[in-house]
């Protein structure tokens, strides 16, 4: 059926909202009268109401509550009669939930049947991690280096790489921290703890290679402490990492510090090219969920399948990390009351109210996350946002918390929230920290977005973005708003191409086009 013939229709999530959202590509014209069986049915639009965006399904009288997914996403302005586009200049926001009086490990979700037999093609380090790929990372001490490292990996990758073919790839840890900022601040713990576990990612293979420029202020006994990781070379542990430093006597010439980085790449590249992947089981998946570009359909399509497919991921055994402060503040109760015990719900409620105090000293609050594109896509406000987003968590207790830049310890399985701001690049920089082996990434707007050290599997939350971005998107959730595909469906899908991609037997789009996001490293702390 085309979409012009389609008929009208709505989606409502709970039986007691009094909106729902139009679904049909291009929206609905004024005029329309919406079919029996749909939600709404007989209420005639008294407005064009767009695609994603709400319809009132009842007179709503002004200072009422609009309700959607069974919470109130805001107040009635004025009087919005049936059939009106409810929009975010309709709404006054509700406040954030105190921090205080929080339901703390209530909620016992039911015990599920562990799956068992599920396992990928991936690369067991000697510290017991698992890599999904095989690839030289050189870490950067400071921004000032980038532009040499990025010509240097220029020429590793079409002198050097072709000798090493089962190297994946030859990347550039670039960032814009390591100088000019108030090192020794309380705070400047995050993005040096972020920088260094990046640098020991699991899938780098434990071969850590550092450029530095000499006189910065992160140095590279700082930034990696000697004893602080494995040495897979013959060198002395004490020396700390292998260090080419631009400013050293010996280089005379920009050539020269380009020979220093090829020269010192060639061992690591061996080493890695002796790798091959084993068969591992599925409980050594890492996987780090997170959206971008939302819109409406987010909540109703995309996580919601992502949150099913978390279910999946945590019976196999496996690690699920979600984030992304901002986007989970308005249900901090679902969290809390999730929480496996008091103390993981405490260590919630430490992370998002130091996040609060941080948005407080910039004098901002949540408010601010929500973007043109988010309210182009009918989601109104953070709260309306932060009900669709949490899905992806899926129904497990939450089992640990991570704060911002730290790592997963071996023990910490299951699911988890790692706090960090709710910036795609910061999100996933961070996740990558925490040691996230394969990233999947929803979108209702559509986002580009990729990342050079990790997989990232791409949801769409439409079948129209799908289609229009049929190279760009990994799967399509479009399917479960058009009748074709249940959440359940798309959820076994998405875990099974999870197994496909962790393997190498499939390559992601964003991986196909190297289309490559920069490390944004999170620091709170002054510069100066």
């Amino acid at each position: 059926m085309s979409e012009i013939s389609r008929p009208a229709l709505t989606i409502r999530m709970h039986g007691d909202d009094n909106v729902a959202i139009v679904a049909n590509d291009g929206g609905l014209a004024a005029g329309t009268l919406l079919p029996a069986g749909v939600p709404g049915a007989g209420i005639t639009l008294r407005d064009k109401v767009p695609q994603g965006h709400k319809v009132a399904l009842a007179d709503i009288a002004q200072g009422a509550i609009v309700r959607r997914y069974n919470v109130p996403i805001g107040y009635a302005l004025k009087d919005i009669p049936a059939g009106s586009w409810v929009h975010e200049r309709l709404l006054q926001m509700p406040a954030a939930r105190a921090l205080e009086g929080l339901p703390i490990a209530t909620v016992r979700p039911p015990e599920l049947a562990p799956l068992q037999g599920y396992t990928f093609e991936g690369y067991r380090n000697a510290d017991g991690s698992v890599g999904t790929r095989n690839i030289l990372a050189i870490t950067t001490t400071v921004q000032c280096v980038a532009g040499v490292v990025a010509q240097a990996v220029a020429r590793i990758k079409s002198e050097l790489l072709p000798l090493f073919p089962n190297v994946d790839d030859v990347i550039g840890l670039e960032h814009s921290y390591g100088c000019g900022v108030a090192i020794d601040a309380p705070d400047a713990v995050i993005p040096i703890r972020t920088l260094k576990n990046i640098s020991l990612h699991p899938n780098f293979g434990g071969e850590v290679m550092v450029v530095s420029l000499g006189c910065e202020k992160l140095q590279p006994d700082r930034l990696l402490p000697p004893g602080s990781f494995p040495i897979t070379d013959e060198r002395d542990p004490a020396l700390g990492p292998e260090t080419v430093c631009l400013q050293a006597d010996h280089h005379v010439g920009f050539m020269s510090m380009l020979d220093d980085i090829l020269q010192s790449a060639r061992p690591h590249l061996a080493r890695l090219d002796a790798r091959r992947r084993e068969t591992i089981p599925a409980s050594e998946l890492v996987v780090g969920v997170q959206c971008g570009g939302s819109d409406a359909f987010s909540g109703v399509t995309a996580n919601p399948a992502v949150g099913f497919c978390a279910d999946l991921l945590v019976r196999a055994g496996a690690t699920v990390m979600f984030s992304e402060n901002t986007e989970v503040r308005d249900a901090v109760e679902q969290l809390t009351s999730r929480a496996a015990t008091p103390e993981v719900a405490e260590a919630i409620i430490r992370e998002l109210g130091w996040y609060d105090r941080y948005l407080d000293r910039g004098r901002v609050d949540r408010s601010a996350n929500t973007t043109p594109g988010n309210k182009a896509g009918g989601l109104s406000n953070i709260a309306e946002k932060a009900m669709g987003s949490i899905i992806k968590s899926g129904s497990s207790a939450i089992s640990h918390v991570l704060a911002p830049g730290e790592k997963l310890k071996t023990e910490q399985r299951g699911l988890v929230y790692a706090a960090t701001p709710a910036s795609d690049f910061i999100c996933g920089t961070l996740q990558l920290a925490a040691g996230m082996n394969l990233h999947v990434f929803t979108t209702g707007r559509g986002t580009p977005y990729g990342l050079a050290e990790c997989p990232v599997i791409k949801v769409a939350t439409r079948s129209d973005l799908a289609r229009r971005w049929h190279d760009l998107m990994d799967v399509n959730a479009g399917k479960v708003a058009d009748g074709e595909a249940s959440i359940e469906d798309l959820g076994w899908e998405l875990f099974r191409l999870m197994l496909d991609v962790a393997s190498g037997r499939r390559k992601t789009w964003a991986e196909h086009w190297k289309l490559h996001n920069s490390l944004v490293l999170f620091n709170p702390a002054p510069v100066t």
